[in-house]
């Protein structure tokens, strides 16, 4: 009986293996719809990683209108007009014909940008250049309702200006944390550009900690390809979900033109810093040396015979400065300012500005090839000349 059974088993096998092979050879296309193939490293003979056809995807957004909804409430636009004396202008027919009579006084100029608001009280946000030296400022809420505002401060170091109007219950952005950005996150812009109206605009975070860029004193830009234009300034950058991640502050042009994919915008966090201040006091408070710094090249290394090329030399000190007091001397090489390391002059004016005035610093600095450690006093830095 086992015989006759393995004698079935045997001969069914063996048709089946059969019928696989001829149907391998003539219709192989049968057997793919059953079994797909997967593309390996193996299929390019590279060590690769590839997903596979069928593979998984990741969940594409295909719509910001939530975060719009959230934000756009919050987002207004600044109009400020100032007084331009016209006497004294050139007594010439061509230009009475094209600009007035010279001996009519002052003109009124307007101008445009954007802010935000940040407390349901009244308090916005805007740049400085946006209201600096403006005799009248006026805020345009996204429900159409209109104010006259009051500077409560401006800090030109940082361009932020927080502003004041006589409302309540506004619609206050929410603030995120901008120092949690990754170059990639998606980002929109929200202003009035060319005041056409609020417009938002969408793109990426294309790279963070921008300095050296000549905008500021104190710089440390979210840069994005979002477009910004001209009235945007002041204007909210938010992150997917609505919140305030930056003010949009500037662009980057050869021509003065329009927006070409490459915005600035101030971070989140200083933003808050400058802001809670300026309504304490009306004032920013920073940390002051009294140096003149400059990045050390390989030049300035090899023409001072420096060991090393990282640290800021010192062009110049200030007498009766802090630094002066405390020993600084030009030529000094600055290394480390309370243990952290200095990058570039930039980075070390950031450092100094964050410690607070009244307080002391360990410096260590190399002079003459000898590393030296000197204790500075913390001064507070001067108010910057109107420009």
């Amino acid at each position: 009986m086992l015989r006759r059974l393995w004698l079935i088993f045997a001969q069914a096998t063996t048709v089946g293996l059969a019928l696989l092979f001829i149907v391998s050879t003539l219709r192989p296309e049968w057997l793919s719809r059953s079994t797909p193939p997967r593309p390996t490293a193996t299929t390019t003979g590279l060590a690769i990683k590839q997903v596979a056809v069928e593979g998984p995807r990741a969940a594409a957004l295909t719509s910001y209108a939530d975060a719009v909804r959230l934000a756009t409430p919050a987002v207004v636009n600044v109009y400020t007009t100032k007084e331009v004396d016209r006497r004294g202008a050139p007594e010439d027919p061509l230009y009475r014909y094209f600009f007035g009579d010279p001996r009519g006084g002052a003109d009124k100029v307007a101008s445009l940008g954007s802010g935000v608001v940040a407390t349901a009280d009244g308090y916005v946000l805007t740049n400085n250049h946006v209201v600096q030296a403006a005799d009248e400022i006026a805020v345009a809420l996204a429900d159409g309702r209109q104010f006259e505002a009051t500077l409560v401060g401006a800090d030109p170091e940082s361009d932020v200006a927080v502003l004041k109007i006589d409302a309540r219950d506004l619609p206050a952005i929410t603030f995120g944390r901008s120092e949690s950005l990754h170059v990639g996150d998606v980002v929109l812009a929200i202003g009035n550009p060319f005041d056409v109206g609020q417009t938002v605009t969408m793109g990426i975070v294309s790279a963070l900690g921008r300095t050296n860029l000549g905008i500021n004193t104190f710089e440390n830009f979210i840069q994005t390809d979002a477009a910004i234009n001209q009235g945007n300034s002041g204007g909210a950058l938010v992150d997917a979900s609505g919140n305030l991640v930056g003010i949009n502050t500037a662009i980057f042009s050869r021509t003065g033109g329009g927006s070409i994919g490459i915005g600035f915008a101030i971070p989140a966090a200083l933003v808050t810093q400058v802001m809670e201040q300026l309504i304490k006091t009306g004032k920013v408070v920073r940390g002051y040396f009294g140096v003149e710094p400059e990045d050390i090249t390989p030049e300035t290394a090899e023409l001072l015979k420096l060991p090393r090329e990282d640290g800021v030399v010192l062009k110049g000190v200030q007498r009766s400065s802090p630094a002066g007091k405390a020993g600084l001397e030009p030529g000094d090489v600055m290394l480390t300012i309370n243990g952290q390391p200095v990058s570039n002059s930039r980075a070390m004016l950031n450092q100094i500005a964050q410690l607070p005035p009244g307080s002391n610093a360990q410096v260590r600095v190399v002079r003459g090839g000898k590393e030296l450690d000197l204790q500075v006093g913390v001064g507070e830095r001067p108010t910057p000349r109107a420009r």
